[in-house]
């Protein structure tokens, strides 16, 4: 069963930047897609970014375009989130999460089946 580990959230002042890694270990990540999920308290999961298993295609919600990048190096394993420019409003718990898939990507959540345990990101001064 595919484990999904993320790494990289921490504490960052607002306008600052963070950069997440999702990583697995026991399997190939070349035929998953992977996304991108955050949840702040007393909110619903929200998609961030997800990724194509190629690295093709990629997609971002609105409220993170051209601040956020999403890439991955198949050879390590790893999916990573650039996160610049960081606001308050994007303090959540940040989650990542896999499925097989020739060349797309979905940012609902239902369509993984995958999923890693998280880890905290929170911008304030």
């Amino acid at each position: 069963q595919l484990q999904l580990v993320e790494s990289g959230g921490g504490l960052v002042q607002p306008g600052g930047s963070l950069r997440l890694s999702c990583s697995v270990s026991g399997f190939t990540l070349n035929y998953y897609a992977v996304g991108w999920f955050r949840q702040a308290p007393g909110k619903e999961r929200e998609g961030v970014s997800c990724i194509s298993s190629s690295g093709g295609s990629t997609n971002y919600a609105d409220s993170v375009k051209g601040r956020f990048t999403i890439s991955r190096d198949n050879a390590k394993n790893t999916v990573y989130l650039q996160m610049n420019s960081l606001k308050p409003e994007d303090t959540a718990i940040y989650y990542c999460a896999g499925r097989t898939s020739s060349d797309y990507a979905s940012l609902h959540a239902y369509w993984y089946d995958y999923w890693g345990q998280g880890t905290q990101v929170t911008v304030s001064s």
